[in-house]
């Protein structure tokens, strides 16, 4: 690949281990490490891996591809790719924020597995594991574990939810890693799902094209594109993480019609830089994947020492946007604590406005006034055909609502008035 130089991708532990077999999935899942002696022979462990292993039963689960942890430089402590997958002992270490389930998943569950956050939208969690486990899981507290992993009844329930809300357009299929699952019980979701009338959209996010990319197979492709509209959003943190095999398995998804996304996480000492983010999502864009969203380190249990300043995420917008091409930009994002959803964030370049000018930077600095328009006619609301059968669908008021001429002009907080009330009687 043009500008990124590729890692070897076998560590010397495995140089005796046939070529078939490595590039078997199977093998690779069947040979995870998750030991201080197995990773010990793999890369050497400095004294705080060393004691979050020895006490890992305490910990959110480890389990690591022969091939993942190729991509590791043994020797280098603040290797980015060991940093996501090898626990240390500041995982144990409490933080002010610090949640359970931050983003409020379980609150917004109408029935086990699957999220309702957004209108027309759900998140399905078909399964609660993974090839490989990354340690700032916004999920940990129930991914990894064998026992809270979803059963055909949650799946029916699931899928019998979705069925019976007609707004729902886009459903995002999530765990834990869908691509881990039987290519037949895949499927099966799949089918399902694309026989729901008012369901547009099928999303699949995972890891696995990451972690275990020889699980993408022709098989699976071919599977996967009976169901187009279908598209995926990957995982890769790093430029590190982007090797020939990952490159392979784009390759084999794109030429079956699947759209590829990318998701990072802004983690500290593994992408905080711009250069390493700029690298990134040239590389990414080098396979045929888009950068969809650079996100801000949840406050999950575990992850405190992974979390950057939210300046931080702004300054890698700023150093991209301008900098290199449009397509490499994604949305700086945080999932809001509580259920809010994500907030897009990024640097202001709106300075100010008047009646007549708007006042806007570029990435350089420069400044300039665009004149706004005095011509302009509004929309008639009242002969638009899409206006006509879809003005506001349901849950679709708030901030949007107040710029319709037909909504309430006003969102009052749960309580207001009853705040107003003890006030005036303090009084």
């Amino acid at each position: 690949m043009v500008g990124l130089t590729l890692r070897s991708k076998r560590a010397p532990h495995y140089r005796d281990v046939p070529l078939e077999a490595w590039n078997d999935w199977r093998w690779q899942l069947s040979n995870r490490l998750n030991s201080v002696y197995d990773i010990g022979q793999v890369i050497h462990l400095t004294e705080s891996e060393r004691k979050a292993l020895q006490r890992a039963s305490d910990l959110f689960r480890v389990d690591i591809t022969p091939y993942f942890i190729s991509l590791i430089d043994p020797e280098d402590p603040d290797d980015p790719i060991r940093k996501q997958v090898i626990p240390t002992y500041a995982e144990g270490s409490a933080f002010r924020g610090m949640m359970e389930d931050s983003l409020a998943e379980d609150r917004d569950s109408p029935v086990p597995g699957l999220t309702h956050r957004y209108p027309d939208r759900v998140l399905m969690m078909v399964t609660t594991q993974c090839a490989t486990y990354c340690r700032y899981c916004t999920r940990s507290r129930i991914v990894g574990d064998p026992a809270k992993t979803f059963s055909r009844t949650d799946i029916d329930a699931q899928i019998k939810y979705i069925q019976e809300n007609d707004q729902i357009r886009d459903v995002i299929v999530s765990g834990g890693d869908p691509l881990i699952l039987p290519l037949q019980v895949l499927e099966n979701i799949l089918a399902r799902l694309r026989a729901i009338e008012h369901v547009e959209i099928i999303r699949i996010g995972t890891r696995v094209p990451v972690f275990l990319p020889m699980k993408v197979t022709t098989e699976l492709t071919d599977m996967l594109q009976k169901y187009h509209p279908l598209y995926m959003n990957i995982h890769v943190n790093h430029p590190y993480e982007i090797t020939e095999e990952l490159a392979e398995a784009a390759d084999r998804l794109t030429r079956a019609g699947i759209p590829l996304g990318n998701q990072t996480v802004l983690l500290a000492g593994v992408n905080d830089c711009v250069h390493i983010q700029r690298a990134l999502v040239h590389g990414l864009l080098g396979i045929r994947v888009r950068p969809y969203y650079l996100f801000q380190c949840d406050l999950v249990e575990g992850a405190g020492h992974f979390r950057t300043p939210v300046s931080k995420g702004i300054e890698m917008i700023e150093g991209l946007r301008g900098h290199t091409s449009g397509l490499g930009v994604p949305t700086f994002a945080i999932d809001a604590p509580g259920g809010g959803g994500k907030v897009p964030l990024m640097p202001n370049y709106l300075l100010s406005m008047s009646e007549h000018n708007v006042v806007i930077r570029n990435y350089e600095g420069y400044t300039t006034a665009y004149e706004q328009s005095t011509s302009y006619v509004a929309h008639d609301h009242t002969t638009c055909v899409f206006c006509q059968h879809k003005r506001l669908e349901p849950g679709q008021d708030g901030l949007l609502g107040l710029l319709d001429d037909d909504h309430e002009k006003s969102i009052r907080p749960d309580g207001l008035d009853h705040f107003y009330t003890s006030r005036k009687r303090a009084n």
